[in-house]
């Protein structure tokens, strides 16, 4: 059997538009923010219509850019960081000044 039949193995899938340009339901997580794929959060795009206009991204897009976004933020570290301060440590800091319990 060959790896080129429709029975074998291929090198890609199929492009169906439809299918790439339509995400996953949102599912909200917040009042301002909603999921799509897994790990994958967003500014529910309600709140951005007056100001920002919506891009369409395909699927695979979507999902190549969240892949990567480690290797840049290592990059982006490394080249104009001179300190890299973790959010948790920053909320830490508010509630201890706030006299919140963390």
């Amino acid at each position: 059997m060959s790896d080129h039949s429709p029975e074998g193995p291929s090198a890609a899938a199929p492009y169906r538009r439809a299918e790439q340009l339509t995400p996953p339901a949102a599912v909200p997580v917040s009042e301002v923010a909603q999921t799509t794929f897994e790990h994958v959060y967003e500014v529910d795009p309600r709140l951005m219509q007056r100001h920002v206009l919506q891009q369409v991204f395909p699927n695979w897009d979507t999902l190549r850019i969240m892949r990567s976004r480690q290797d840049h933020l290592a990059w982006m570290h490394a080249h104009f960081a001179s300190t890299v301060v973790t959010g948790s440590s920053i909320l830490a800091e508010l509630d201890a000044e706030s006299g919140d319990p963390a």
